[in-house]
Order: C-alpha cells, then structure tokens, then sequence
C-alpha cells in the first residue's frame, strides 16, 4: 500500500495523462508528488496550476542528473510517449530508449512499484510505430524485474487535451464546415481521463502485482456520433460534411507536409478505420470507478470552467 505522503514520481507528467492524474493525486491527498518532462511549456502550465509540485524538466532518452529523482520513491508512475510522429526514430527515442533509462533509474533507486501505463494498441490490428514500440515497451516493463502493474486504456479525452477529441472540438468551433471520413460509423470506446486517473490511482494505493488491466472507455460510439456530442454540448452550428476516405487521407497527407507536428495523421485515419473492438475490466468491480456517463464527460471536458480553457502544446 503507497501511503499520501510517499514520494511518487511521474514520467512524462506535463501531458494528458499527468496533468488529470496531478490534479486527481492532489485530490485524493497525495501530498509529496514529483513531475518530471521534458516540454518546458507544458511543465509551466502544471507549475502554475500545482506550485507545491515538485517539477524537472529533462529528456529522458539522455542520462541525466534527473535519475536521482527516484531515489526514495515508493512509485514510479510511466506515462512519458511519443503518440505521434513523422519518423519512426522520434518513437524510439521516446518510447524505448527513454524507458531503459528510467527502468535503470528505479533500479538503481530500489523503487518499490511502478504503475506503467501502456495502450490498447498493443491488442490492436494496426501496424505502425506508435502500436510497435508501445509493444516493445510494455515488454520491457515486464521482462526488467521491476515490480508492477500496467494499464491500457483505449483512446482518451479530458480536460488539457491538444490532439485527439481536444483538437476536434476546438476546430469545430473555429470552421463553418467540419469534415467527417467516409460515412463516420466507425466504432470507438473513448475513455474519459478522470476515470482513468482514478483507476491510475487506485493501483497507486493497491500495488497489484504482475497484473495488466485493459482500461476501455464503457460507451460504444461511432466517431461521428462524438463529433454531434460535442457539436450538441457546446451549442454549435458548425455543418457536419461527409467527404470519400480515401480525399480524407490525401488532405491529412498533404497538411502534414506543411505541419511539423499534425493533430491528426493517415495512420491514425487507418487506425480509426480498422474496427477494433476492445474488451476491458468492469473498472467499477476492479477499482471502484464507476465511469462516467459520455455526454456529461464531454460536457465537463469541453465546457466546464475549471480546467476546459487550458490546451497543452503539442
């Protein structure tokens, strides 16, 4: 059991994931939290918001004097990862290389626990380099010895988002006309990041052993289905058009070009495609979350005052 006031360090925490699981620690009463990443934008945005964090900014992929930060932790929480990306050495560098650096670490520093957070993609159809490295690296966890849980949650969306559902919605209150792939029945199981933080902090406190818990959103929701939710939340008039798949996949090809780091890719396009159909934990019977219901989490992550304005850089 990891007690409120132990030491837990959180790789990778200025993003999606580590800014909902800050404020959800910060709830629950975990008071000695240290944040380590290596974008000095998004490290800002979680220093301004939580001052009595303690935050690091380095590059995990490069030894450094950040590996001292383990010592005397009783979690390592593994949330840094290339979701995105041109080249397949961006995926490595981020996913493999920067975890045998901080397997290393904990190692050194005798962690107790580690909860590493993979993704669903690992049981998905897909091949690209997010789904091959994100494999490679949960392997990694389990083959290092060090002891701990995994998660893989499905595609998520909250509060701070900049890609994904969070991009989505921004663009849809910026244009007359939001374009929408082939039909829009693709199925997806979107998964709130406040439940899956609660979840994050339940094995925190439990520290189950060994096991891997497959996280999936509890709605199933065709991708167009979401953009009329939040079109419908968010009192918008944007006009929803259906364009072919495959011009869809030529106009995100072409913006690519021209963008350095694009919100939405051709293999994310063809993974969105590829009718995975995930099956996940009852979260409520396995760590007493009950998820909630879609619509009032997009409501909350899209409008609510607190935390819906703030957007990370990509």
């Amino acid at each position: 059991m990891t007690a409120k006031n132990a030491k837990i360090v959180i790789t990778g925490a200025a993003g999606l994931v580590g800014q909902n699981l800050i404020v959800e620690l910060k709830q629950q009463g975990y008071s000695q939290l240290v944040a380590i990443d290596k974008h000095a934008h998004n490290l800002a945005i979680l220093q301004a918001l939580h001052p009595d964090v303690r935050v690091v900014q380095a590059d995990l992929a490069e030894p450094g004097p950040w590996a001292s930060e383990f010592v005397g932790a009783q979690c390592a929480v593994q949330l840094h990862a290339q979701i995105t990306g041109k080249t397949t050495d961006l995926f490595v560098r981020n996913n493999l290389t920067a975890t045998a650096h901080v397997l290393e670490a904990t190692k050194a520093a005798a962690v107790p626990y580690m909860v590493h957070i993979s993704s669903s993609v690992v049981n998905s159809v897909a091949v690209d380099d997010y789904t091959t490295t994100k494999r490679d690296q949960e392997a990694m966890v389990v083959a290092s010895g060090q002891r701990h849980c995994v998660l893989r949650p499905t595609l998520m969306f909250g509060w701070f988002d900049p890609k994904h559902l969070g991009w989505l919605s921004r663009f849809m209150a910026k244009t007359p006309v939001f374009p929408i792939p082939g039909d829009g029945r693709f199925m997806r199981q979107p998964l709130y990041e406040r439940d899956f933080c609660r979840c994050i902090a339940k094995c925190i406190e439990i520290e189950p052993d060994g096991t891997v818990f497959d996280v999936v959103g509890d709605t199933r929701v065709d991708y167009v289905d979401i953009i009329k939710t939040i079109k419908r939340v968010k009192k918008l008039r944007t006009l929803i058009v259906h364009i072919p798949i495959g011009f869809f996949a030529f106009l995100l090809r072409t913006y690519s070009i021209f963008s350095a780091k694009p919100p939405f890719t051709a293999d994310q396009l063809k993974a969105l495609s590829a009718g995975d159909d995930f099956t996940g934990i009852d979260t409520e019977a396995v760590f007493g979350v009950r998820q909630t219901p879609f619509e009032d989490a997009i409501r909350e992550s899209y409008t609510d005052p607190r935390y819906s304005h703030i957007v990370l850089q990509r």
